[in-house]
């Protein structure tokens, strides 16, 4: 049987549970080959834990998972090696230096570099090299951790609020990276709080609220959207205010 590889994820029911409760429920998503895929909610609709299970750090309750055409459902590792990922950057190990998490993670340095090309750059990741994690401030941490989702070169990266504790310049160049390499055939799944980022840098993208499909967000929405962004903000913040007022999961 033929396979779809121009579907780079497809998740058909997937379902996640977290300490016994479920926090993602029926999800339905084709995330086609080369397309930043932004995902949004409120804190606890589930987003960190659905890209949790896609990267094989979750098993999936229910559902199915197909990625690159191959079943992955059941199969934690190979989700695992099919995306770079990005740790949180406040558990990243205090007695390493940057370059040895970067060799953990994708071997030689100087290979390491070339893959993060223009991610790299944005993040000023070279005069961090020789710094050890525990002297790095949240804003270094966080571009070490963004640097890891690519010391691999996988053609998948997630991505879990990649703009949180970034200053304005490093944020609007790592916006503009981000995009030169979905431009270049990465497929980019990133969790956000910034609907101005979803409206402008996106191409497609999906709403949860409360571990539900609340708004699937295609081409022409985001297109209309960076014509209109006021009334798409406020559209998508009367949802939020919607979805939030039930009872959260507990989604981290």
């Amino acid at each position: 049987m033929a396979t779809d590889v121009t579907q780079a994820i497809k998740l058909n029911g997937a379902s996640v549970d977290r300490l016994g409760t479920r926090v993602v429920e029926d999800v339905d998503v084709m995330v086609p080959t080369g397309l930043w895929f932004g995902l949004i909610g409120a804190n606890g609709s589930g987003k960190t834990s659905l890209l949790r299970a896609l990267a094989g750090r979750l098993p999936f309750a229910a559902g199915t998972c197909i990625i690159g055409g191959a079943n992955c459902t059941d199969n934690r590792e190979a989700r695992a090696r099919h995306f770079g990922f990005a740790p949180p950057a406040d558990r990243l190990p205090n007695a390493l230096r940057v370059r040895d998490l970067l060799r953990l993670v994708g071997g030689d340095v100087d290979a390491v570099r070339a893959r993060l090309g223009p991610v790299g750059a944005a993040l000023g990741i070279d005069p961090l090299l020789d710094r050890w994690v525990g002297d790095c401030s949240a804003g270094m941490r966080q571009r070490v951790a963004i640097a890891l989702a690519f010391a691999g070169g996988e053609p998948l990266v997630i991505l879990d609020e990649p703009f949180n504790w970034l200053d304005p310049v490093a944020a609007f160049d790592l916006r503009h990276a981000l995009r030169s390499l979905v431009d270049g055939g990465l497929t980019l799944l990133t969790a956000l709080h910034d609907l101005g980022t979803l409206a402008t840098a996106c191409d497609a993208g999906m709403m949860l609220a409360n571990g539900r499909v609340a708004l699937a967000i295609d081409r022409a929405a985001l297109a209309q959207a960076a014509l209109a962004p006021q009334d798409f903000e406020r559209r998508t913040i009367d949802l939020l205010r919607t979805g939030a007022a039930a009872e959260p999961g507990p989604d981290a």
